[in-house]
């Protein structure tokens, strides 16, 4: 049963962007090439927007654990820009770009701290799932209400060149 009052996350207003900061290159992320894997790029996005969901949405593991229902991804395009090496320290932002009643999309950049080079982007389409029969449901109204104020919070943000591109091949 979904729960009628969310358990984290406030009602905003949110950060434009939303910022994850404190995450660094492990050991383990580390490939033959001497730079952080391409997989776990996408395990980095992936806490990095555990904790956006949670801190900010009320749509993370609390949510998850409380309302029978949690956000599954169905698709990700990521965009490698620059590598990470081991020990690197970088953050990433969010931006919701659009959502309806059991869906949302979400675009994410990924920083060097240390030069604030941008090393990453991910445009993500994700759906709140019923743990109960495997299929999409309907965001609980608090959580579209919060999911409406933080697309129109990120409204004024510019579109990054990233957002909507096609895979394939320059000729």
């Amino acid at each position: 049963m979904v729960e009628k009052t969310p358990q984290s996350g406030h009602d905003g207003p949110y950060p434009a962007p939303v910022e994850v900061r404190g995450l660094a290159v492990l050991p383990e992320w580390i490939d033959y090439n001497g730079h952080m894997n391409v997989g776990y790029y996408g395990v980095a996005f992936d806490q990095a927007l555990d904790v956006m969901l949670e801190e900010q949405l009320g749509l993370g593991k609390t949510y998850a654990e409380t309302a029978g229902a949690g956000p599954y991804i169905l698709q990700s395009h990521v965009q490698f820009r620059r590598e990470l090496l081991e020990g690197e320290a970088f953050h990433l932002r969010f931006r919701l770009l659009d959502h309806d009643a059991k869906r949302l999309i979400y675009f994410g950049e990924m920083y060097a701290d240390r030069d604030g080079a941008l090393c990453a982007t991910q445009e993500a389409l994700i759906m709140n799932v019923s743990q109960e029969t495997g299929r999409g449901a309907a965001f609980p109204d608090w959580a579209r209400a919060r999911l409406a104020r933080m697309q129109a919070d990120h409204r004024a943000l510019p579109l990054h060149p990233a957002v909507g591109a096609a895979l394939g091949l320059r000729r």
